[in-house]
């Protein structure tokens, strides 16, 4: 499993023009999931994305507050081009990625994890073409892999 996980003061995603999901300070969660994750590395990924402190508790401090300490909101996207392993050639292979009714169904669980935690959690649309505004804050981003 990998999330790009970004820190934001705003993100919305849309499907055909229309927004679909949007959010104001939080996190924007871009996730790829593999053939071979498990639910043990969806409860891992979703602790540590609920709990990863990279807020400040004062403007221009250390990151001291996770997304769950300041009730931010969560944008989850589905996003199976984290997978693309682009060593050999000029086409991405995809072959680590999950099938899509696995990874759709696996997409469906790490929600419902995050959604558990109580804060505001909007999403993409699952195989759906969309379009994704990130208004990155710091910009903070970072890559997390199980």
């Amino acid at each position: 499993m990998k999330v790009v996980i970004q820190r934001v003061t705003a993100s919305q995603v849309s499907v055909d023009g229309k927004v679909i999901g949007k959010i104001g300070r939080g996190l924007n969660l871009l996730v790829g999931i593999a053939d071979s994750d498990t639910e043990e590395d969806l409860d891992w990924m979703a602790k540590k994305c609920l709990g990863l402190r990279l807020f400040p508790e004062k403007a221009g401090g250390r990151f001291d507050c996770s997304v769950q300490d300041i009730q931010g909101e969560l944008l989850v996207i589905s996003q199976f081009t984290l997978y693309g392993d682009c060593r050999k050639g000029r086409r991405p292979s995809f072959d680590q990625a999950a099938a899509p009714e696995q990874a759709e169904a696996r997409y469906n669980q790490f929600v419902d994890k995050l959604r558990q935690s109580g804060l505001r959690v909007e999403t993409g649309q699952f195989g759906a073409m969309m379009q994704v505004c990130i208004e990155n804050d710091g910009p903070v981003t970072l890559l997390l892999e199980r």
